[in-house]
């Protein structure tokens, strides 16, 4: 029997969906392959024992993602989605020492994202891999994701990677969720996230808000462009580009202070009471979140890529162009300034006196910054770095392209929490149906395996003090 395959788009104006769905029926064999319009996307195969049982399954996929109001079209035909991957320049270091790096683990392509806490380390880059790791460098685990990842955002205990596809992908699970899709227009640059809100910087100095729901809120456009900075907090958004830094009321409300900063930034962080934005005038500024007022700045010797502060900006690091690292009293006063070994730091984090890197070479690296480690490597004393090697049995995981791709169950386990889709005010929404949970409280749930009437089974739900329950742990479906 000749391959039959079908080939579908979704892209709507001023919407957050421009992806591709494809099914391939060759014999008893099915492959579907997915992603971003104009990319190669992702590809999952199954086999089956008939090539009528072959056949019937490609058809239920296809006519989930017709539902879904996928339309078969002709590839290529519609323009890819704009997407700006950040060009940096990475020259050597003029510091005579380089740091005490204790490990160094090796993505294999520019990674910009990271995210340390207190259980491991995640870091994604370019070719839409995202590694975690454990404090130690050991590395746990894998998730392939259809593109690449531009940054990695952490709200309580869920992890997104924001990737240039326009999904913000959940990792919080073993199977990656697509939890938001964010509109084609919008050029992605940086992404934050609190309480369920989502917080997106584009290329062309945009903000926009969206919920929970994944559901557009509100959005601005600064007065630059280039957004590489958004990070929000319960009193403001503030939003980072080429002229400075705007703060912007939490519900669309209007701007509530803007200050022009030393050069465009190009990175910003976050503490209770100030934003450090980095610029590509060498400097790192820290601004009052209150007003706006510049209360220090910290001198580097090239474009800042990135900084970030210990608890309550005690001490503030900053990574530059030159391939070094810098660490500034609360003051501005330097007290250090070292190689990093591997590239440009992209982007950082500070966790227990050590200083998590991500560079331009593709590398994770762990900085011991206690103050006896950085007195030895000033006098040329430093520990042999750990090279971490992947092993070979490493689980990868992959996003589930559609409800068909879901592991099911026939009935709820001891423990699990079962949850319905249920029409909404002319949207599909889920709600929890079993458990002492509050019924009025939506789920916050991936959309592309929303059904009509469909039931799933999650380990458990956390309540978000934005009105609504988070997945905890693996989502099956009942059947």
């Amino acid at each position: 029997m000749a391959r039959e395959t079908t080939y579908l788009e979704l892209s709507q104006e001023g919407g957050g969906a421009h992806k591709f769905y494809e099914v391939t029926v060759d014999g008893t064999a099915v492959a579907v392959r997915y992603g971003r319009i104009g990319a190669d996307g992702q590809l999952q195969t199954s086999s089956f024992p008939t090539v009528e049982k072959a056949r019937a399954a490609a058809a239920k996929k296809i006519g989930e993602k017709v539902r879904k109001g996928y339309a078969p079209a002709v590839q290529g035909q519609r323009a890819a989605r704009a997407v700006t991957r950040r060009q940096v320049t990475s020259a050597p270091s003029t510091a005579r020492a380089v740091a005490p790096v204790l490990w160094r683990f090796r993505t294999g392509a520019a990674a910009f994202g990271i995210h340390v806490d207190e259980d491991r380390c995640w870091v994604g880059n370019q070719s839409g891999d995202v590694y975690t790791l454990s404090h130690g460098g050991e590395v746990l685990a894998r998730y392939s994701l259809p593109d690449g990842v531009k940054c990695l955002v952490a709200d309580e205990f869920w992890i997104y990677a924001g990737c240039d596809d326009g999904t913000v992908y959940d990792l919080s699970s073993k199977v990656p969720f697509g939890a938001y899709d964010i509109a084609p227009d919008v050029d992605i640059f940086w992404l934050d996230i609190r309480e369920g809100v989502l917080n997106v910087s584009d290329a062309g100095g945009g903000l926009t808000v969206i919920d929970h729901e994944d559901e557009y809120q509100w959005s601005r456009r600064s007065a630059g462009s280039n957004a590489w900075m958004v990070r929000a907090d319960a009193d403001a958004v503030y939003h980072g580009h080429t002229h400075g830094v705007t703060a912007y009321a939490p519900d669309g409300g209007g701007e509530l202070w803007h200050t022009r900063t030393t050069g465009g930034v190009l990175f910003g962080w976050q503490e209770a009471d100030a934003v450090y934005a980095g610029t590509g005038h060498n400097i790192v500024q820290r601004l009052a979140k209150a007003t706006g007022a510049i209360e220090a700045s910290y001198r580097c010797d090239a474009a800042v890529y990135s900084c970030a502060t210990s608890p309550d900006g005690r001490h503030v690091f900053a990574g530059d162009s030159s391939s070094s690292v810098y660490c500034f009293d609360a003051d501005g006063r330097r007290l250090w300034k070292l190689r990093t070994g591997s590239g440009s730091a992209l982007s950082m984090q500070y966790l227990d006196e050590r200083l998590y890197l991500v560079t331009t070479d593709g590398s994770l690296v762990c900085v011991d910054a206690s103050e006896a480690a950085i007195a030895a490597a000033q006098q040329g004393s430093v520990p042999t770095a750990l090279d971490v090697k992947s092993a070979a049995a490493l689980p990868v995981y992959t996003p589930a392209a559609s409800a068909s791709m879901v592991a099911t169950v026939s009935a709820a386990p001891a423990g699990g929490v079962v949850v319905e889709c249920v029409q909404q005010s002319g949207r599909l929404r889920v709600q929890v149906v079993s458990g002492d949970f509050d019924r009025s409280w939506n789920v916050q749930f991936p959309r592309g395996i929303r059904e009509p009437g469909a039931r799933y089974v999650v380990d458990g739900l956390h309540a978000a003090s934005g009105g609504f329950y988070r997945v905890r742990g693996e989502i099956r479906r009942l059947v």
